[in-house]
């Protein structure tokens, strides 16, 4: 609020209505329906809550959508940009196959989202604690920052000379291309790993399809891992088809070009905009919202 900056930028879905400045909504992940509805126009991705000025996309079918969400409410904008968070992963990107040196294990990047209903960490801690313990793989672990904290903790324990834990809030970027393969849920970080060219097996996820090799129990995830370590042709090129439709740009210059939508809105992009919605309800809500997360830190 002090700082009075012309633009705040939101990877999130809902803003403190009254913070200075436009809101650019530029999303907290490459998935469109990650919560399994039977469309992809029926998620939540499309809502629009009144909130933002502006949307940065990331390939021709979201901002597609937008778009015409934009001229059906008529009171934001869109831009096609990019995700600015795969900057770094396009910059220092080591794709394809990692080399590995002889007798050297396949490493495992292991990651989960925290929802009960989504969550593959509980039912997977076994088997996950059994394989680190064998000779054959090697595990990354990291967990939502807002896992169950005995879930976290449990995993924390597990950490040993071939499984090494990591912090949610440690930097994953870099430590992405350390893996050969990826086991997951129905956490968005796997299409970030999909970027590496690299395979990714998943338990019960809600995004199934040909970009992945998903399983219905953890006994059949080490037989999943082998397959995935041949790197099937077919799973591959569904790999890279998928990401190819859910980002378009892989020249790590997102950052930029979000930056230049802001400058364009500001030269003439908001013309002919609407005011936003009064939004009432949103705008006690968020309130409310705020109240107690400045009650919880004050406890803290």
């Amino acid at each position: 609020m002090e700082y009075d900056a012309c633009a705040t930028f939101v990877p999130g879905d809902w803003v403190p209505y009254f913070f200075p400045g436009i809101k650019v909504e530029v999303f907290h992940g490459l998935a469109r329906n990650k919560r399994g509805h039977s469309s992809e126009d029926e998620s939540d991705h499309y809502r629009i809550r009144g909130f933002f000025d502006l949307y940065c996309t990331h390939a021709s079918k979201d901002t597609e959508k937008f778009g015409e969400l934009a001229r059906q409410y008529k009171h934001f904008s869109v831009a096609k940009t990019g995700w600015p968070k795969l900057d770094p992963l396009f910059d220092n990107r080591h794709t394809g196959e990692r080399l590995r040196k002889d007798g050297e294990r396949p490493v495992v990047f292991f990651a989960s989202t925290f929802s009960r209903s989504v969550t593959a960490a509980p039912e997977l801690l076994s088997t996950i604690a059994g394989l680190s313990q064998g000779n054959r793989w090697r595990f990354i672990v990291t967990l939502h920052p807002k896992m169950d904290p005995a879930i976290t903790d449990q995993y924390r324990s597990l950490a040993g000379p071939n499984l090494r834990f990591v912090e949610s809030h440690e930097d994953l970027l870099p430590i992405l291309p350390e893996a050969d393969v990826m086991l997951c849920d129905t956490s968005s970080i796997m299409f970030e790993f999909m970027f590496l060219d690299r395979p990714v097996v998943t338990l019960n996820t809600k995004m199934p399809g040909p970009y992945l090799i998903d399983v219905s129990s953890p006994e059949r995830v080490e037989q999943a891992l082998d397959t995935a370590m041949a790197r099937p042709p077919e799973l591959m090129s569904a790999a890279r088809a998928l990401c190819d439709d859910l980002h378009e740009f892989r020249d790590g210059n997102a950052s930029a070009r979000v930056i230049d939508a802001v400058d364009e809105f500001f030269a003439g992009g908001k013309n002919g905009l609407k005011r936003k919605p009064l939004n009432i309800l949103r705008k006690i809500k968020v309130r409310r919202r705020l109240k107690r997360e400045l009650r919880k830190s004050g406890e803290r």
